[in-house]
């Protein structure tokens, strides 16, 4: 009998939230533009930015790029001490020359304001994500994401960098009932906070009051903010650790049974979702939300793609279509194709997070 799994949700998006006390330890493009705004913002090889968040699926994906472009990183932990969090960094091409970790924690702004001196750009990735039910919400999930954002923001403001990427999810997206039947979500769309209150989805809260939170803080302070909204993450693992996205396509390969039906929108490869960080930091006309999904697709439709692919294992099926609100939707993020992005298959990325699973001796 296949196991069920009470997930309450899985929407998008890996983190590090980063708590502790302070304490730093050394480690170690585009073309030019024809127009003044673009030479303002473009960055070179020696461009120095923060990551939040570094150590989680996205984060470390998104430094291994950054220092494969030449950028030097201030990279943001939970605990300089743990090498589940360190080890992976530390071994990328360039870490030893151009990545400096830093220990911060989400509500403290002195440990934030001192990864974040110095740099050019931040891109905030740090925030809390609990599956499974919590305790205290509030303290758990919402101030941590919201008010840590908010930190980010006031850091950065106060050192003068040029851009933030500030990533979001698309449960800040969807769920949205009042979303008119038969159209497509898209980043007009805004989560509706009251109604994930009363399923106890805090996730999708958390991250929609810290992204509106973003948004009202920009406009106040001036500062350039930029916003990327993942869906369901997947692909090669660098961290010891798989995320619980990554969990997902686990659980269904190992034969559990999940209900995602009303969470589940579509997955991105983890490699298009660092890659379209750097970009939305380095295209000085990128602005507002941008949707990052391969596909927009129900959950049924993945659930028998993994089947298809992996007959051996024993997937559970779910041919009925619980999700007949959902619009099928092929190229959902055009904002993000439009400065270059090119998204891997939902099949690519389906094959390349399970030649991850078995190279860490999951599967």
């Amino acid at each position: 009998m296949a196991h069920r799994v009470p997930l309450t949700l899985i929407l998008s998006y890996d983190c590090c939230s980063g708590l502790g006390t302070t304490r730093t330890k050394s480690l170690g493009q585009e073309p030019q533009s024809k127009r003044k705004q673009e030479e303002r913002l473009e960055m070179s090889s020696e461009g120095r930015v923060c990551v939040t968040g570094g150590s989680g699926f996205i984060g470390s994906w998104v430094i291994r790029l950054l220092l494969e472009r030449g950028y030097t990183v201030h990279a943001t932990v939970k605990d300089l001490n743990d090498e589940g969090e360190t080890k992976h960094l530390l071994g990328l091409d360039g870490a030893s020359q151009r990545l400096r970790l830093f220990q911060i924690d989400l509500l403290d702004y002195t440990s934030i304001l001192a990864a974040v001196q110095g740099t050019t750009g931040v891109f905030h990735l740090a925030s809390p994500n609990r599956l499974s039910p919590v305790q205290d919400p509030q303290r758990e999930l919402l101030d941590p994401a919201e008010k840590g954002t908010l930190n980010v923001l006031r850091a950065a403001q106060e050192s003068r960098v040029r851009r933030v990427v500030v990533t979001s999810s698309m449960a800040a997206i969807f769920p949205n009932p009042s979303w008119p039947a038969g159209m497509v979500y898209n980043e007009d769309s805004w989560t509706d906070v009251d109604y994930c209150k009363k399923l106890e989805l805090w996730y999708p809260v958390s991250k929609t009051l810290a992204e509106r939170a973003a948004w009202e803080f920009a406009a106040k302070e001036r500062l350039d903010v930029v916003v990327i909204n993942p869906a369901v993450v997947l692909g090669p693992v660098l961290p010891p650790s798989i995320n619980d996205s990554v969990a997902i396509l686990l659980h269904l390969l190992q034969g559990r049974e999940m209900e995602l039906n009303n969470l589940y929108i579509g997955c991105v490869d983890v490699r298009d979702v660092a890659l379209a960080h750097i970009l939305l930091f380095e295209k000085p006309l990128a602005q507002g939300r941008h949707p990052c999904v391969e596909a927009i697709t129900r959950w049924c439709d993945f659930v028998a793609k993994v089947a298809e692919l992996y007959p051996e294992f024993k997937v559970p099926r779910h041919s009925e279509d619980k999700q007949p609100w959902l619009v099928r939707a092929e190229s959902p993020s055009k904002k993000l194709m439009e400065l270059g992005l090119h998204f891997r298959s939902m099949e690519q990325m389906i094959k390349n997070t399970v030649e991850s699973l078995k190279g860490k001796g999951y599967l």
